[in-house]
């Protein structure tokens, strides 16, 4: 063949081969194209051609591979030093990365999509203010590119700059109205400015848009987790999974969902998925260490946990999850690492700080420095209460609405209506009173179940007569909604108790805001009040980063107020309903004299006595509650008085309780 017939022969296959790559025909294209490279070693356009391909097709290190050899050739080619620099971002080489995309503006300064690149590059190695500057270079030289105003909005999100986040979405949103990825980040932002239903009907739209859309459900999910709606999440999760099994942080959010509702069993599962996908997932191996230490396995719970901290040493959350499961020493390296990292925690959101700061009073509290525990405490305390919006008119609005509501009077009219079960057992009073621990030795009694702490009688109200939030317009309802309103609590708890179990508890403390309702709706019920110092249970309230709402225990002032009006409510349940309904246990008296106080709790919930209730601590279930490891211990009695060891600094919570410090 000459010269001139194999030059056409060449061109012809590479005709062909262009032909079938804009196709998609790629299976095709490449053995072609590596037909010619065989012929022309080292040619940068075929290279590039075959590196597309291979971009196309996920085999990313293969495509960084053969455009670095192609740039041999041509080194001052922008447009291939720009793709490498991408191609190594995908890799999670960013260091690398930078200096190919700057080298390629530094020829090319007006590339819209490259300075967009360089702005997720600098986002990934938390130069923030440099990749803001980057996307809004690259917003000027192409205002009509929706990318740079979306990844705008991500940074600035991550920086809790959530209103100029949303104005970054919607303009990426006005560019391109089917924008799904900005829509679930905007979703995202109004999301965490609590603007749920906003929120919401940015996923919807998200997934009419794409119904394979993970993300939209896994930020749908976490919305739903975050506001106490676990089992909704959990089917948001699982759809993201079946659309991407592989998707990490949807597993281990799952995860984190099934343990809020009592599945450690099936979290650990779902942790184990995550760690499948993605076997460095820190906060997967702490999700670990969560799930069996609710399933009473503490030796396996702190392994988790450390191996969480070996992991991702700078994540505070972290570090938190490590602190409920260990005591510290004095001389504990992990004290030393979490100095460090608070000696630059203002790189940090205030998230990060609350947690960090917990953990370090966790840390210093086990040591017995209590001025440094309570400056950590002060500050982790800080942060958190920035991070929520807590209406503390409205909540005393409420329960003096509620007071006002359930007289005497409408008590005695009300009466005959209402389911008759006799399973229900509700525990009520404030978090961290000793709830947990009257929990334990019912759920020690072989005719007990435990359902921990539960939503439904909540949502049962919600879910029924009346628009908004309790009270209701009690006077309107007759004896048969309430007998369906009871009915439809009983309905849902069926759902999740063995049909076994002579009596079920409920251990939901904040109940104690509708006792009225659940004598009238459930008239059989057993209501158990635990009551313990206030001092004690407000600063262990104040110890405590809790992982629901709970938006008044943050402000030591705030903590107090509450407690006075939970106290007021409390004392009209007392005049208010029959005699006998209320059964009270005061916290102290509980520890101090144990049997003769559990025996009579026992009896008040309508039962025989049964040994087991004295050894709690070795029943085995999944503990779901910031008492945890505690419930697993036998009785002591140092947690009685607590708060004196702090008493110099709880002055504004001394002040609302009505004493004098």
């Amino acid at each position: 063949m000459t010269g001139s017939q194999s030059g056409r022969a060449a061109q012809e296959m590479f005709d062909a081969a262009r032909a079938l790559h804009a196709e998609g025909r790629f299976g095709e294209a490449e053995p072609l194209y590596r037909k010619l490279l065989e012929e022309a070693p080292g040619h940068p356009g075929l290279l590039q051609r075959l590196a597309e391909i291979c971009l196309r097709t996920g085999r990313i290190a293969e495509a960084a591979e053969l455009t670095a050899v192609a740039l041999k050739a041509v080194p001052q080619d922008s447009q291939m030093l720009g793709n490498l620099g991408f191609m190594l971002t995908k890799l999670g080489r960013n260091e690398e990365a930078l200096g190919f995309l700057e080298r390629s503006l530094a020829i090319r300064p007006d590339s819209a999509q490259t300075q967009t690149n360089l702005g997720n590059v600098l986002a990934a190695l938390n130069r923030p203010e440099e990749a803001l500057a980057s996307f809004a270079r690259a917003a000027a030289l192409n205002p009509r590119l929706p990318e740079p105003y979306n990844n705008l909005g991500n940074v600035l999100a991550s920086q809790q700059r959530h209103e100029e986040a949303i104005a970054a979405f919607g303009k990426a949103l006005a560019l391109r109205p089917d924008f799904v990825q900005a829509l679930a980040n905007l979703g995202n932002s109004l999301f965490h400015l609590k603007r749920y239903p906003e929120a919401v009907a940015c996923f919807e739209r998200a997934l009419a848009l794409e119904p394979g859309f993970a993300v939209a459900h896994y930020n749908w999910g976490t919305l739903l987790g975050e506001t106490g709606r676990h089992e909704e999440a959990v089917e948001h999760y699982r759809r993201a999974l079946e659309i991407d099994p592989s998707y990490a942080a949807a597993a281990n959010n799952l995860g984190r969902s099934l343990n809020a509702l009592g599945n450690p069993e099936e979290a650990l599962t779902a942790f184990r998925r995550a760690l499948a996908a993605d076997p460095g997932f820190a906060l997967a191996h702490a999700g670990i260490g969560s799930a069996m230490l609710y399933l009473g396995k503490e030796e396996e719970a702190r392994a988790a946990c450390e191996k969480a901290a070996a992991l991702a040493p700078e994540r505070p959350a972290i570090h938190r999850a490590l602190s409920e499961v260990k005591r510290y020493r004095p001389d504990d390296p992990e004290i030393a690492q979490m100095e460090r990292l608070a000696a630059r925690e203002e790189t940090m959101d205030d998230a990060d700080r609350a947690e960090l700061h917990f953990a370090l009073g966790k840390a210093y509290a086990d040591t017995g420095d209590h001025e440094r525990a309570f400056r950590h405490l002060s500050l982790g305390n800080a942060a958190k209460r920035r991070l929520i919006a807590y209406d503390e008119a409205a909540h005393f609005a409420e329960m003096r609405a509620t007071a006002a509501t359930f007289t005497p009077e409408l008590i005695r009219a009300k009466q005959g209506g209402g389911e008759a079960s006799e399973r229900p057992i509700f525990i009520v009073g404030m978090p961290r009173s000793g709830t947990t621990l009257v929990e334990q030795i019912l759920a020690s009694h072989p005719q007990v179940f435990s359902a921990g702490e539960q939503p439904e009688f909540g949502r049962s109200l919600l879910g029924g007569y009346q628009p908004g939030p309790p009270p209701f317009d009690i006077a309107a309802l007759t004896a048969a909604d309430l007998t369906r309103l009871g009915g439809r609590y009983i309905a849902r708890m069926d759902a999740k108790v063995p049909g076994e179990a002579l009596r079920f508890t409920d251990k939901m403390p904040a109940n104690f805001r509708f006792l009225g309702l659940i004598h009238l709706t459930l008239p059989g019920a057993r209501i158990v009040h635990v009551r313990r110092d206030p001092l004690d249970t407000c600063f262990s309230c104040y110890s405590k980063l809790f992982g629901g709402a709970l938006e008044y225990t943050y402000d030591l002032a705030e903590l107090g107020r509450y407690y006075k009006a939970y106290e007021s409510l409390m004392a009209h349940w007392r005049v208010v309903l029959p005699q006998g309904v209320l059964k009270e246990v005061q916290y102290e008296t509980l520890v101090e004299d144990f049997e003769p106080e559990a025996r009579r709790i026992v009896a008040c919930c309508g039962l025989d006595w049964d040994a087991h209730c004295l050894e709690f601590h070795k029943t085995e279930r999944p503990v779901i509650t910031a008492s945890t490891a505690q419930v697993r211990r036998p009785l002591y009695k140092t947690s009685v008085g607590r708060w004196r060891a702090y008493g110099e600094w709880l002055g504004p919570l001394r002040q609302a309780l009505g004493e004098v410090p």
